[in-house]
């Protein structure tokens, strides 16, 4: 199971008073738990003869005597009984309301109100405060911002998202708001730069006035002096927004450099709209905004790679989308002067062209010979920007996995990383080192050179996974595990195997695997799904992420341990990678 933190906790199983009941035993719930789901799956065994009863109803159980059912949960807390003949499991569930937690009296919801740390934002630049708050015909709200006002109007049509987990249990939709509470929201723009102080957020009812302070300060950065920021991570991760929960942009080489236009915490907004930390760059005044020329442009065709090269006046953001058999290069902040661009067509590059589709934006887009793609690498040598393209493998079609590189990395590992565990408290960190090394040896029987992440029961971060792949640069990535699900999904009947991808280089590969072992190996289907993890976000090679079955279901968990089972699926992933490359050529 990958790691996955939402507001329904994903299962972890605990190894409490169950133990001692060694005919019965519970994997989930821990005996005391807080979610804010509207249900909860209780997932153990006990011996197959006999009855188990949940608060005295019985239960249904797979022939194996393992079980998953749910149950509703109001909010507050949920007792629950497990018992099989004279042996019984206590649980306490306690359900927190998904509301605001508002507070007696008039007063803000907690922890609602926005902006919630200081901020810093360019002159005449809207910005916006907002706070949960009860509604009433004689409620207002504003805030105060030294002799500055900015009033707040109840907005009672927008609705909250839940977490994107929520796709995988089929639950994605807005949730729906009580009529009787509001987010109260306004704007206002600044022309003067300077420290304004820390907003007080005022709200009055029922002839109350409750006041409260912003959670930072705001500030109006200066118009005319110029405040840069130039990465120095080996590479900074762009987002869509101030928070590691908004979506991530292509990484920033080390030594781009943008202007800063704004602030919130520990982030920092550039010029073309991206948020990177602040520990990951330096800031600096620079007398103009950093901006690039381009001219000439070169290629060197090596064996594996293909190295284009763009000599910059300064290294600036870059973007790249990967769409079929073509790939995108997006030079922010950059003005083209080209007359000439030495870039002879090859085996694998039909054609690169470019335009200026805006005045501050340069794009060059490579036509590839073929429609998969193989990977790609972005750097920085001074100022001059390097894309590395990735060739095909050159290998046979009689044996397509001769010559290749493939690597494997069996999900999680280490006393602290389990993975999901199934009804008997079986680790995933076992079965897919279990799988993966029958998967080796039947890669390698078919000529591959096989690299694993872990070949024993060792701690591997992510990035630790992720620098491996990156090192090796294998022809592909497979990164196995098996699933689980949010409190508010089906335990009983979710079963299947899942494919995730990140990068359009790697979505054939996703769709392929999945079809080729759902049909080989009749198993139910969950899904190909586009996945924003570590270990499918590497750029030099196709990654994929497999789900190759539930642990939390009681049936197909047999499935799961069955040591058959797991060398049909070793040899039927053999089989669908080989098949794979063989289409390729």
């Amino acid at each position: 199971m990958v790691s996955m933190v939402a507001a329904a906790a994903v299962p972890v199983m605990f190894e409490g008073s169950a133990r001692a009941n060694s005919s019965l035993f519970v994997a989930y719930p821990p005996e005391t738990h807080e979610t804010t789901s509207d249900r909860i799956f209780i997932i153990g065994t006990a011996d197959p003869d006999g009855t188990v009863t949940i608060n005295g109803t019985p239960i249904d159980r797979s022939p194996a005597g393992h079980f998953a059912p749910s149950f509703p949960l109001t909010v507050g807390e949920n007792r629950f009984e497990v018992r099989y003949g004279d042996r019984a499991i206590s649980l306490t569930v306690v359900r927190q309301s998904p509301q605001p937690n508002l507070p007696q009296g008039v007063g803000f919801a907690e922890g609602s109100i926005e902006p919630s740390r200081d901020i810093a934002r360019m002159p005449g630049e809207l910005v916006c405060f907002s706070a949960v708050a009860p509604t009433g015909e004689d409620t207002t709200a504003r805030v105060r911002l030294g002799d500055r006002t900015v009033a707040l109007l109840p907005d009672t049509a927008s609705r909250q998202l839940p977490e994107n987990l929520a796709v995988l249990v089929g639950q994605n939709q807005p949730l729906s708001s009580l009529p009787s509470i509001a987010t109260y929201r306004g704007c206002r723009s600044f022309e003067t730069p300077g420290n304004l102080g820390t907003p007080i957020f005022e709200l009055q009812a029922s002839g109350e006035t409750a006041t409260q302070p912003g959670g930072g300060s705001i500030e109006i950065l200066p118009r005319d002096a110029v405040l840069a920021a130039e990465i120095v991570a080996e590479e900074a991760i762009a987002r869509t927004g101030p928070s590691t929960s908004h979506s991530r942009l292509t990484p920033l080489p080390r030594g781009t450099r943008a202007r800063v236009t704004g602030k919130e915490g520990d982030w920092l907004r550039l010029d073309y709209g991206a948020w990177v930390r602040a520990e990951e760059a330096r800031t600096f005044r620079s007398g103009v905004p950093p901006h690039s020329i381009v001219r000439s442009v070169s290629a060197r065709h090596g064996d594996r790679w293909t190295e284009v090269f763009f000599p910059l006046t300064t290294p600036v953001p870059v973007s790249v989308e990967q769409e079929g058999d073509r790939l995108t290069l997006t030079l922010h902040n950059t003005t083209t002067q080209t007359d000439f661009i030495a870039f002879d067509a090859n085996p694998w590059v039909e054609a690169m062209t470019w335009q200026q589709p805006t005045p501050d934006r340069a794009q060059y887009r490579f036509q590839f010979r073929a429609s998969q793609q193989w990977g790609y690498k972005l750097r920085y040598d001074d100022t001059t920007l390097v894309l590395s393209l990735r060739h095909p493998p050159q290998n046979s079609p009689t044996q397509p996995l001769a010559g290749t590189t493939i690597l494997l990395d069996p999900g999680h590992g280490g006393p602290e990383d389990l993975g999901a565990r199934g009804p008997t408290g079986k680790p995933e960190k076992e079965v897919t080192l279990d799988v993966g090394l029958l998967l080796r040896d039947e890669l390698e029987r078919r000529g591959a050179t096989v690299v694993m992440t872990r070949e024993g029961d060792i701690d591997l971060w992510p990035h630790d996974r992720v620098q491996i792949i990156e090192k090796v640069e294998p022809t592909l990535a497979l990164s196995l595990h098996y699933n689980a699900l949010p409190d508010n999904g089906d335990a009983e009947n979710t079963a299947g195997i899942g494919t995730f991808w990140y990068h359009p280089q790697a979505r054939d590969l996703a769709a392929f695997l999945y079809r080729y072992l759902v049909e080989d190996l009749n198993r139910p289907e969950y899904g190909v799904f586009w996945a924003n993890f570590a270990l499918t976000r590497p750029t030099v090679t196709p990654s994929v992420l497999l789900e190759l079955g539930f642990a939390i279901n009681p049936d197909e968990f047999e499935w799961i341990v069955d040591p058959q089972a797991q060398q049909a699926l070793a040899a039927s992933l053999a089989d669908g990678i080989e098949a794979w490359l063989r289409q390729q050529r």
